[in-house]
């Protein structure tokens, strides 16, 4: 499996997230400060609420650049399955049954990407897949709870 290329994929999606970010927190600015956002009345809160939503949707932009930088000098390297893992590892599991591919990365979680043998999903070590995987190594099992079940997990292979 490519990382470079998995990567770069994710490096393009959140790109994306950024430039619409940026234009709907420029769009969200300009339309508080449209003559028409002006307060009918004192109950009238409509400049203030566009304002307080253009500062998220510029804030989540400013987040996602930095995303971008950590990628762009994030290193790609090759695991065994005898180092432990950490961040920029892909894990095969088996979780109750059926066999899941993650990429554990700083950012970018939630995220599934198309790869050569099926998805890949995004994690990050604050997910709580993520923290528990962190250290282990290939043949290791652990109990997780996912949407409140209990499933065991267990570390397949590595890259």
């Amino acid at each position: 499996m490519d990382k470079k290329a998995l990567l770069e994929r994710l490096r393009e999606r959140l790109g994306h997230e950024l430039d619409t970010a940026r234009r709907l927190a420029a769009e969200t600015a300009a339309a508080a400060n449209h003559p028409e956002a002006r307060p009918e009345n004192d109950k009238d809160t409509r400049k203030i609420e566009l304002s307080y939503l253009a500062a998220g949707q510029a804030a989540r932009a400013q987040e996602l650049e930095s995303q971008l930088a950590l990628l762009a000098a994030f290193p790609v390297r090759a695991f065994d399955g005898a180092a432990p893992l950490e961040a920029g590892a892909i894990v095969e599991l088996h979780v109750s049954g059926k066999v899941q591919r993650v990429f554990l990365l700083p950012v970018g979680g939630g995220q599934k990407l198309a790869a050569d043998g099926g998805e890949v999903s995004v994690v990050t070590p604050q997910s709580p897949l993520g923290s528990e995987l962190l250290g282990r190594r290939v043949g290791e099992a652990f109990e997780l709870r996912i949407a409140g079940q209990l499933k065991e997990v267990e570390v397949l292979a590595v890259t």
